[in-house]
């Protein structure tokens, strides 16, 4: 399992109100298994691993050196890696497509969220055609 997130900066009407998207992706099928929008805290990362399901807790998984990914996936089974080691690269990968398929997702975009709610309905509806996509290439 990777975790990473990435910042989409003014994501919604309000300037100053930057939003992240964390998500979990399971490195075996690619499809994301948890995700949540919020700051860059500690709590925001509680809320992304409590979402990860109880099979893909005890899973291996890597994330940049974020700090709050050591507070909350421990170091047991978790380890902070740089780009260089191409652990994260999926998740990486996954953003770009992310970004390249969702206008109001790209950094200084004109096309805007104008609350919160819709901004996380397109991501739920994307994230769940994205699974779909993936699930029904391995059929």
């Amino acid at each position: 399992m990777c975790s990473n997130s990435t910042n989409y900066g003014h994501l919604c009407s309000k300037k100053d109100a930057k939003r992240w998207l964390w998500i979990a992706l399971c490195r075996r099928t690619r499809q994301i298994v948890a995700f949540v929008i919020g700051d860059r805290s500690e709590q925001t990362c509680r809320r992304l691993w409590n979402k990860i399901p109880e099979a893909y807790r005890t899973c291996h998984s890597y994330s940049d050196f974020w700090d709050a990914y050591q507070k909350v996936f421990g170091t047991e089974k978790h380890q902070s890696v740089g780009k260089e080691s191409g652990q994260t690269a999926h998740v990486e990968r996954w953003n770009n497509t992310f970004r390249q398929r969702l206008a109001r997702f790209v950094r200084k975009t004109l096309s805007v969220s104008k609350s919160d709610v819709y901004h996380n309905l397109v991501t739920k509806w994307f994230i769940a055609e994205y699974n779909l996509e993936l699930s029904s290439l391995t059929i």
